[in-house]
């Protein structure tokens, strides 16, 4: 794909140096990227699904690469992926509909029906194997309908070798369109998933409730909007999220839509707790067990959720369903952040240029990013397909991935 190289390379530039903020962000232009792969891409004479899912697994392999801790990036080529295997599968069951295995009788000839085409389970079998094969690109061109492809297939075995060929361009040319259209269909969901999510808040969010969250989440705030539009009257306890402070800009964002909104330290979660009836909160990430990867500073707020009985709730898109398990080498849980969000390097510049005998400092800075919520600590996930217990994370997150897909790498040509 030599056009689409420098595509490729400027965004793997920008997940390198982190240019893309925020998952939301970086899922969809994961999809806008994949589905312009798959649309440049030239078929071959073998197996098309096969050789578009290499190329997906080749481009996949490097945009995981340039940002691993970026899950949404692995969660949206494997979408792809399973989109790909899906079409393919029920474009060759179509093609296979449109064919028939008949045993004629003595009976049955003599009753008149001549005129209706027999097919062998030989030619029957050779129709499946032709409808995974790719044809030639000149084909992409043509506008003939797919019904059309299907009833060449009908047609007697002495015709079939004469029509393979274009069979294979119409095949090839459906499955192509459809994969883009589904790909389209995985851009809109994402773009639709807080209008999906928000929709559920009256659901959950009542009169003169007390909610707290931890941090800076589009996907809270916007669920927060949707509850106050519809005239609940509620009030937020909002952790500030050291030691960047997003809450703070969460806490503004909230009053100026008129929420009653109280600022406290992430250390005060476990004495303001007792107050409130519910924790709302947005993750980084929903892995396949039910756990999930959050903001640093989660987990106390998920266990003195537990201690005082409340509700701990997490709201995320689906592009956040992870089919990785915490334990899983290709998961990174976590990154260090700089130590300048901690420490003014000009104050403790002293203390950090005394070392000892073998030379390692004797002060260190550890700024970790993330948390990592055990799904015993979870009550329910709100996504946009409705809420739902960890218990059944596993087989929400297996209806959008292939197994043997988890590991995203190119298929060795040997």
């Amino acid at each position: 794909m030599p056009d689409m190289q420098p595509l490729i390379s400027d965004f793997v530039l920008k997940l390198k140096r982190r240019k893309v903020e925020g998952s939301h962000a970086v899922a969809r232009q994961t999809a806008e990227l994949l589905r312009s792969v798959v649309s440049q891409h030239r078929m071959g004479s073998t197996n098309q699904a096969a050789a578009l899912a290499d190329a997906i697994h080749a481009v996949g392999e490097h945009l995981i690469a340039a940002n691993p801790i970026e899950l949404a990036v692995g969660n949206t080529v494997r979408r792809v992926l399973h989109i790909i295997k899906e079409e393919d599968i029920s474009f060759t069951a179509v093609g296979i509909e449109g064919l028939s295995v008949t045993a004629v009788s003595d009976d049955e000839c003599d009753s008149g029906n001549d005129d209706r085409p027999t097919l062998s389970a030989a030619v029957l079998a050779s129709h499946a194997r032709n409808a995974l094969r790719a044809p030639s690109l000149q084909t992409l061109l043509d506008d003939i309908p797919v019904s059309t492809a299907l009833s060449h297939s009908s047609s007697s075995a002495g015709d079939s070798d004469g029509k393979t060929a274009g069979d294979k361009s119409l095949k090839t040319r459906k499955l192509k369109h459809d994969v883009i259209a589904a790909i389209g269909d995985l851009i809109e969901e994402i773009d639709t998933c807080y209008d999906q999510i928000s929709e559920q808040a009256v659901e959950h969010i009542h009169q003169n409730e007390v909610i707290l969250t931890l941090g800076r989440s589009r996907t809270v705030k916007e669920f927060l909007y949707a509850a106050k539009e519809k005239k609940r009257s509620f009030r937020v306890f909002v952790a500030e999220g050291a030691p960047r402070y997003q809450g703070h800009a969460l806490a503004k964002e909230l009053v100026e839509k008129g929420i009653q909104t109280t600022v406290i330290t992430d250390s005060a979660v476990f004495a303001m707790i007792s107050r409130v009836n519910m924790v709302i909160v947005g993750v980084h990430a929903i892995m396949a067990n039910g756990g999930v990867i959050a903001p640093v500073g989660m987990n106390m707020v998920a266990l003195a959720a537990q201690r005082h009985a409340v509700p701990f709730v997490v709201v995320a898109g689906s592009h956040k369903l992870c089919p990785l398990y915490p334990h899983n080498p290709e998961v990174l849980l976590n990154e260090l952040k700089s130590p300048s969000d901690l420490l003014d390097f000009g104050e403790f510049s002293n203390c950090m240029n005394f070392s000892t005998q073998d030379g390692t400092p004797l002060l260190n800075v550890a700024n970790p990013t993330f948390d990592y919520v055990p799904p015993k600590l979870v009550s329910l996930f709100i996504t946009d397909t409705g809420g739902h217990s960890p218990s059944y994370m596993y087989r929400l997150i297996s209806e959008y991935y292939s197994a043997d897909d988890l590991v995203v790498r190119r298929k060795s040509t040997s």
